[in-house]
């Protein structure tokens, strides 16, 4: 992927560094070290022994090459060594199962009059999701906020707009409108529930249960490539998984045979900036593994 001046901008409006390579070596997995400011070299030490020969990496895609730091070696995808999918739609969905044959525009209707759970009796209106329906990408967050509430749209504010920058800087987009942009380049983000809750505390298990099978038929509907999974909540309904995000990210995951990538939810990363390149880095992963299944 070309790197333009527009793109470029907006990885440093974010807080990373945009990494120029000036050789044709192989790029190695880098440390944590690699998102702090150079110092300084030192006089050089005495040579030390020569490491242990180590396999060539896997070339990288265009996306990973701009950032040595995302740049480690990576097997081809095979969902059977991935993460154990979660059960059927049919399953999860109990005696709901009549929302497994629901189309787009029902599933929309079904979401808007729901009242499974006591979201409904405060929320301004329900948060369905935006993007194209023939989207390659999945992005999955959390529950809406107050903006998503009162404009009806996941992922708004300013949360919203540290996530498009990044999915820019990427080439994707979320947009719905005929733009003819390719279904490999486009995105269609949506939440585990649907409708806010109160103060913005975190959902609770019996409101994550009845919005599970809308978020699981969108998943059907969609039939994503990619899936990426943003904060805690978007995990545990993907993955099964209480395991923090920092013990999850970095690597591959599977949701009934679509390879999952964890990452922070942008909200966090608002709070804690430095943990930006490393989203970066999840991303970059996220679109090599797009890039291999197009």
């Amino acid at each position: 992927m070309n790197w333009s001046d527009r793109q470029q901008a907006m990885l440093r409006a974010m807080g990373l560094r945009v990494w120029q390579r000036t050789d044709t070596a192989p790029l190695l997995a880098a440390s944590d070290d690699t998102t702090r400011p150079a110092r300084q070299a030192a006089p050089a030490p005495a040579p030390a022994p020569a490491p242990a020969p180590v396999a060539a990496p896997v070339a990288a895609p265009a996306a990973r090459r701009a950032n040595p730091a995302a740049a480690a070696p990576m097997a081809a995808f095979d969902p059977d060594s991935a993460s154990p999918a979660v059960p059927a739609l049919a399953a999860m969905a109990g005696q709901r199962g009549d929302i497994a044959a629901m189309g787009w525009q029902e599933l929309r209707q079904a979401v808007a009059a729901c009242t499974a759970c006591t979201l409904c009796q405060s929320r301004t209106q329900t948060v369905f999701g935006s993007g194209a329906a023939l989207a390659h990408w999945l992005v999955v967050g959390e529950a809406p906020g107050e903006q998503e509430d009162l404009q009806g749209q996941p992922f708004v504010g300013p949360s919203g707009e540290l996530l498009d920058h990044m999915l820019f800087a990427l080439g994707l987009t979320r947009s719905d409108s005929d733009t003819g942009e390719p279904a490999a380049r486009r995105v269609f983000i949506a939440n585990t529930v649907k409708c806010r809750p109160p103060r913005n505390r975190n959902p609770g298990p019996e409101e994550l249960a009845a919005c599970e099978p809308f978020l699981l038929r969108q998943i059907e509907l969609l039939k994503p490539r990619i899936i990426l999974a943003l904060g805690a909540f978007a995990i545990k309904a993907l993955l099964r998984s209480d395991e923090p995000v920092g013990k999850l990210r970095g690597r591959l995951h599977s949701y009934q045979g679509v390879p999952v990538v964890v990452s922070y939810h942008p909200a966090y990363l608002l709070r804690q900036p430095l943990e930006k390149a490393r989203a970066w880095e999840d991303l970059c992963l996220a679109a090599e593994i797009a890039e291999r299944l197009a």
